[in-house]
């Protein structure tokens, strides 16, 4: 393997951990809230806390053979996921669900790409990736089938997510997930 798919090896692992954590301080948020408001739907949000913290020690763990370090911009991750956790939570349950389900969708793309870019590279890291994507998609479906809005404050929230989630992946890679995307955009079309 060249030194330039090392890195980029790296940088998924640390973005990957980076997400995790972010997600483990948006659920949280949630909780605290929901535990006052939305009693009826703090058994989902702890699951998918717990699926959250596990897939952050995976990919912590995944680190040291990778040569990789935490996020420098962990403090971002994990400040704009408590942030955009409690914020979204007071909008209501759909802000709830409509958090969940732009971030996991963004996610879901990146990890898309990831799993592409992986696929001959490193076995291990994309079978991890594609088992822990699973889980991650049923987050993304138990929120989108719990949308019950399709409001214009509701597109724009949607939006904003997902493009504060893909901003602070594309800091967190250095620019690699655009890349991965341009790549696997290409060899689709070559199809």
């Amino acid at each position: 393997m060249n030194q330039a798919d090392k890195i980029t090896i790296s940088r998924i692992v640390k973005v990957n951990h980076a997400g995790e954590y972010g997600a483990i301080r948006i659920y949280r948020a949630q909780i605290w809230v929901a535990q006052f408001l939305y009693p009826e739907i703090v058994t989902f949000l702890k699951e998918t806390l717990e699926h959250e913290i596990n897939h952050c020690a995976l990919f912590r763990s995944a680190m040291t053979e990778r040569n990789s370090r935490p996020c420098r911009i962990m403090g971002l991750w994990g400040n704009g996921g408590l942030l955009l956790g409690f914020m979204t939570s007071l909008l209501g349950r759909q802000g709830i669900w409509l958090c969940t389900a732009a971030v996991e969708k963004a996610v879901h793309h990146h990890l898309e790409d990831q799993l592409y870019f992986l696929k001959d590279k490193d076995p291990a890291l994309y079978s991890l990736i594609k088992d822990i994507q699973q889980e991650e998609l049923s987050h993304l479906h138990h929120a989108e089938d719990h949308i019950t809005i399709n409001s214009p404050w509701a597109r724009l929230l949607t939006r904003s997510i997902t493009f504060a989630t893909d901003a602070v992946i594309w800091l967190s890679t250095w620019g690699d997930s655009s890349k991965m995307a341009k790549s696997l955009r290409d060899n689709s079309n070559k199809r």
